[in-house]
């Protein structure tokens, strides 16, 4: 398939090869095993914060069979203020299957990897590309928003991947593996720091002159509402609250001693329910635990 931006790689590979970050997630010594950890802590998470528990992580964990012989709270307690901590129970899960399935060697084929628990599409073709060097059409927002304004024109993805950026991605890889998986990394970076969400620098882009939306004067966006996120007084913030306190136990603690991380009974209650529902706590004869 030819599509209107295959002009676009060579522009982007030379960008990046001048402007990528240094992280330890793409350096060559990095095992595939830190590529997974950096994937499942990126996830809605800037990479300021994924860096220093990125870091402590491999230093406590450096093998899937370290982490998983040990208990899923640990993993819970390591992730600290990431946000969204059901990442570390899934992590656990597939450092855990890492071990019992694959001698504790992450795998490079997609299909094995999609199995892990918690790794979905666009995880599974990150690692197999990143840490293995495969030729994986990578989607995560980054590089659907670069697409959709390079090649469609238009500001924004639709919410959900569709059959027609997934043909444009896979288009646009290079034959070559290796190249292949650099360019995957390439136009993400070119997302994260140039082709932005918001007051994107189309001025510093590599490839702004052949940008369909840039050329086509920017439209705006006017597809569905975007939603907007809001933290303080959720439910989300309520729960990381008592995680909190959780981690900061050297054990289990009542459950009367909650109420110090939330005044609101009934939103409290109904958030402690839903971490002993998700696995993220327990409930033992001392009180509540992490898991």
């Amino acid at each position: 398939m030819e599509v209107a931006g295959s002009g676009l790689v060579g522009p982007v590979l030379a960008w990046y090869d001048a402007h990528a970050r240094d992280l330890p997630w793409r350096r060559a010594s990095a095992s595939a095993w830190s590529v997974l950890v950096s994937e499942f802590m990126l996830q809605q998470t800037p990479v300021s914060r994924v860096l220093p528990v990125h870091e402590a992580w491999l230093a406590r964990w450096p093998t899937p069979a370290d982490l998983a012989a040990e208990p899923a709270g640990e993993a819970v307690r390591a992730w600290g203020r990431l946000g969204y901590p059901r990442r570390a129970l899934r992590l656990h899960g597939a450092a855990t299957a890492i071990r019992d399935r694959h001698g504790g060697a992450v795998p490079a084929e997609y299909d094995d990897l999609r199995a892990l628990p918690g790794v979905g599409d666009y995880t599974a073709a990150a690692v197999a590309a990143f840490a293995h060097g495969r030729r994986h059409a990578v989607l995560d927002t980054n590089v659907r928003r670069v697409l959709a304004r390079a090649v469609s024109g238009v500001e924004f993805p639709p919410r959900s991947v569709t059959r027609a950026e997934r043909d444009v991605a896979e288009a646009l890889l290079p034959a070559d593996p290796p190249t292949a998986a650099t360019w995957s990394v390439a136009v993400m970076e070119l997302g994260a720091l140039v082709c932005t969400a918001d007051r994107p620098r189309c001025g510093s882009c590599p490839v702004g002159p052949a940008c369909a939306w840039n050329t086509a004067g920017r439209p705006a966006y006017d597809g569905p509402p975007r939603p907007v996120q809001t933290y303080a007084g959720t439910d989300r913030q309520c729960r990381g609250r008592l995680l909190a306190v959780l981690r900061d136990a050297a054990g289990a603690v009542p459950e009367s001693r909650l109420a110090t991380a939330w005044d609101d009974e009934v939103q409290r209650r109904r958030c402690l329910e839903s971490l002993l529902a998700d696995g993220l706590a327990v409930r033992t004869g001392a009180g509540i635990a992490l898991p």
